[in-house]
């Protein structure tokens, strides 16, 4: 593996090389009858020219030999609107994954329900907006829009990939968001939180000030690995399972597994001659997610894929037997939770 990530940083948007994923070693699927809803994933036609589809996400739940019954659409900034008012412009990414989902409902490509949940944009600091930004989201979703993620990841070292161009220190912690978390709450959806590991404190604070409102914290929290942390992975150990300590005492949040590829840049794998194997991903994470899982919960905690970004480190079924492989000491109900029980609950999926 390489280490030195200054010349590999994972981007989020990068294309998966197929001749380098071909190289996965052969694994069997551990535990093929584990019904799984991924929690995590997206659809784009993003602006370099990578498509990823249900036709494209279809071909690797086929090829993967594990169980996907359903998943969750995230936003990923894709597909808005071109015109309109600007704070109507992101449901057009809600009635393209509802779109997405008509078509995975038809059969044609796969029995997995994909996108049977949705999670859109909005700017929860809009003011009298948001309403109509909201009821615009729920009215092209034909019925599963679920919540809203609005990121917040920020770092003074802006190199960090997945820093937002509009985010700013402290977003969480702004009154006029408290007002919109509210109103999110008020008309019975949920929030899906993006920070890095730094500010995983407001997370904890905006949960505290906000108990009815359901929060799932995305990517364990992002604890990075790479640019200015690069040399500090102790040190940024410690602060994250300090802050993940403290939050899981909030019963309202629950914690997406999974994102590591991406958050931890010195886990990527591309500049090897072969991707990793289940074994060797699962030694890696081991110590990012049974912590969560001792904290928060089987009943907080679940799986989530974050394809097709973490295509580009490793192939769809590694991932899940990576996962499997670091819940194996888990009872089952605690897997049953883990891969799918705890996603059902909290986006209400049937």
């Amino acid at each position: 593996m390489n280490n030195t990530s200054s010349n590999s940083v994972f981007a989020a948007t990068r294309a998966p090389n197929p001749g380098w994923l071909c190289r996965a070693e052969s694994e069997p699927v551990l535990e093929p009858e584990l019904s799984i809803i991924d929690s995590h994933m997206h659809l784009w036609e993003h602006k370099t020219g990578y498509t990823y589809f249900v036709k494209e996400f279809a071909e690797d739940v086929a090829t993967c030999g594990h169980k996907i019954d359903s998943t969750v659409f995230i936003e990923c900034r894709s597909m808005y609107r071109s015109r309109g008012p600007e704070h109507i412009k992101s449901v057009g990414e809600t009635e393209f994954a509802s779109g997405m989902a008509a078509i995975a409902a038809s059969g044609i490509y796969t029995s997995c329900r994909v996108a049977d949940a949705i999670v859109g944009f909005a700017d929860l600091t809009s003011g009298e907006k948001l309403r109509e930004t909201i009821e615009a989201h729920m009215s092209v979703a034909n019925g599963r829009f679920r919540g809203i993620r609005q990121g917040a990841k920020w770092d003074a070292d802006r190199t960090i990939k997945g820093s937002l161009p509009n985010a700013r220190p402290g977003l969480y912690l702004d009154p006029s968001f408290a007002i919109g978390l509210e109103m999110l709450t008020a008309m019975g959806l949920s929030f899906d939180a993006s920070v890095f590991h730094p500010q995983i404190q407001d997370v904890a604070t905006l949960a505290r000030a906000h108990p009815n409102t359901r929060i799932v914290v995305n990517h364990l929290g992002s604890p990075l690995g790479y640019a200015t942390y690069e040399s500090r992975r102790s040190e940024v150990r410690a602060a994250w399972l300090s802050s993940m300590r403290d939050l899981a005492q909030c019963p309202n949040v629950s914690v997406k597994l999974g994102g590591l590829l991406m958050c931890l840049g010195n886990f990527d794998f591309t500049q090897e001659k072969k991707p990793p194997d289940s074994v060797q991903l699962a030694e890696l994470w081991r110590p990012y997610i049974e912590p969560c899982i001792e904290l928060f919960g089987a009943n907080r905690c679940m799986a989530s894929s974050n394809f097709p970004v973490e295509k580009a480190g490793v192939p769809y079924g590694t991932l899940w037997n990576t996962f499997k492989r670091v819940t194996a000491g888990c009872s089952e109900y605690e897997k049953k939770m883990i891969f799918s029980g705890t996603a059902r609950r909290f986006y209400n999926m049937d």
